[in-house]
């Protein structure tokens, strides 16, 4: 099917069933019973929802899709054909490569070293047109050089990864380890550098601030001493990339300066130097998007797994469940069973690679063949387990989407 996200818009910013979990989780149990598990489906109502309200969220500074979040081309497809979104951030080069096919904006949103990919880009003067490749090093372009001299190819697109994190005096570095460089005087000799590089053209600067965006505020842990940090990083971010993009610009037009995620659209919308965000997980939604103060996503997309055993009256067993999400391996990076509500795994097995026993008093009710509704921690990473996704409309099956897997291809 043709997957629309304008298409029923009035509807879903006044009805959402998701509120209600034993009416919600109902209505994919019933548009889903003739499909064998295990099954993957996007509430498409849900799925709307989240895309509008990322918009509203956005307060007008275009977002550019994660497609690391969703790794479904037609959701992908649908999301940017909403007002409000604008391009691709692609997390691979032969993902890029893939993608700009039919997308003419697509910025790589890390380094890459992949010398057939490349080669690739260098040879295909389209490709080079509406591919941005992301830098934070020479070496990376010396690289390049090595695979495709620059006499010998298309002029390649560059922008810089510029570290977003916050060196805290009390606390050290916080934040994800991306770039090396941080400082307006780092970004500016890098800049210079590029643009004295024949075959090499800055156009953009990136800042991802995982410390704000990718950070819960609300998750009933910490959550005073996450945004005491946050309040002091914003501030000096916002200062720095102030100097950084002031910095760049005296070096090289920029077509884009991108920050941001779904956990911190607000704040980095509210950044003057930002010309456009990020966003991808806020669509689909995992569960850990729950807490956050800023936003309430509607859980877009869950997977159902059967129950093949019932080793003890309260506990049933599920084929499948180790479907962990990647990062820290602490408990919020597993899947969490949602529905029927009251249900546990078990602490010294999980999410298994083959079965997941569940416990609790409602497992009593469970009988085999039954359905347990879970939620994975991140949004993209749920579609390298499934070829398709089931797309639920009310309480109907309207249609599949396959993933990235589904058309075969797995990039990374």
């Amino acid at each position: 099917m043709s997957l629309d996200l304008l298409g029923g818009a009035d509807a879903a910013a006044t009805a959402e069933p998701w509120r209600d979990p034993a009416q919600h989780w109902a209505r994919l149990t019933r548009a889903v019973a003739d499909v064998s598990g295990p099954v993957a489906a996007i509430d498409v109502a849900a799925l709307r929802y989240n895309a509008l309200d990322m918009t509203v969220r956005a307060g007008g500074v275009p977002i550019r899709v994660a497609s690391k979040s969703v790794r479904v081309r037609e959701v992908v497809d649908a999301t940017l054909a909403v007002p409000g979104y604008r391009g691709i951030l692609a997390f691979t080069l032969p993902e890029a490569l893939w993608l700009a096919d039919t997308c003419d904006d697509v910025v790589l949103g890390y380094p890459s070293v992949d010398r057939a990919a490349l080669a690739a880009l260098a040879a295909d003067a389209q490709a080079a047109a509406r591919i941005t490749l992301m830098v934070d090093d020479l070496a990376q372009l010396d690289l390049v050089d090595t695979v495709a001299a620059p006499g010998n190819r298309a002029e390649i697109r560059v922008a810089i990864d510029a570290d977003a994190s916050w060196r805290s005096p009390a606390l050290g570095h916080i934040g994800v380890r991306r770039s090396p460089v941080h400082e307006a005087s780092e970004v500016a000799a890098l800049a210079r550098a590029i643009a004295r590089r024949p075959g090499f053209r800055l156009v953009g600067l990136m800042m991802y601030e995982a410390q704000i965006a990718g950070q819960g505020d609300a998750t009933g842990s910490g959550d005073a001493v996450i945004r005491w940090m946050q309040r002091r990083s914003e501030t000096e971010l916002r200062e720095r990339r102030a100097a950084i993009v002031d910095a760049v610009r005296g070096i090289a037009p920029l077509e884009f300066v991108n920050g941001g995620g779904t956990g911190s659209l607000e704040y980095t919308a509210s950044d003057r130097s930002v010309t456009e965000l990020t966003a991808g997980s806020g669509l689909l939604a995992g569960h850990l998007f729950d807490g956050y103060r800023a936003f309430d996503p509607a859980p877009a997309a869950a997977f159902a797994l059967e129950v093949v055993r019932k080793p003890a009256r309260d506990i049933a067993t599920v084929l499948g469940g180790g479907w962990i999400a990647s990062g820290p391996p602490v408990a919020s990076r597993q899947p969490r069973p949602v529905w029927p509500e009251g249900l546990r795994m078990l602490p010294r097995e999980g999410a298994g690679e083959v079965q997941t026993p569940l416990q609790g008093e409602t497992a009593r009710g469970l009988s085999i063949g039954d359905r347990v509704w879970f939620r994975h921690a991140k949004s993209g990473e749920l579609a390298e387990r499934v070829d398709r996704y089931h797309l639920v409309e009310g309480d109907r099956l309207a249609g599949t989407v396959p993933t990235y897997r589904g058309e075969g291809k797995a990039f990374l």
